[in-house]
């Protein structure tokens, strides 16, 4: 069983940057493709960006690619999203998961979500 868990979420002015942690307690973690997704008030869950277990590839959201950085240290059992050049429309709450890509329905396991608000 995989638990996960988000930090790094906020207030901030738009242009401000902020970066989210996501910290899993399992050591099988370096086994499992990692991502984040963001739920907005009133909206569906969507996919933000996503890596591959060995940091090969990422994939972002179209909304974010250029403004956002997915990364991950398998060391510290962690994943970061690095997020600039914010928007009010970033404002959500912001998941991290386990085993999947860019479908939420994929993955197994969910962090509790951590807020990003974005004011203008």
């Amino acid at each position: 069983q995989e638990q996960l868990v988000e930090s790094g979420g906020g207030l901030v002015q738009a242009g401000d940057s902020l970066r989210l942690s996501c910290t899993a307690s399992a050591h099988t973690f370096n086994t499992y493709h990692m991502g984040w997704f963001r739920q907005a008030p009133g909206k569906e869950r969507t996919f933000v960006a996503a890596v591959t277990w060995n940091d090969n590839i990422r994939q972002y959201a179209p909304a974010v690619k250029g403004r956002f950085t997915i990364t991950r240290a398998n060391d510290k059992n962690t994943i970061y999203l690095q997020m600039n050049s914010l928007k009010p429309d970033d404002t959500a709450v912001y998941y991290c998961a386990a085993g999947g890509w860019d479908q939420a329905d994929e993955y197994k396991y969910w962090g509790q979500g951590t807020q990003v608000t974005v004011s203008s």
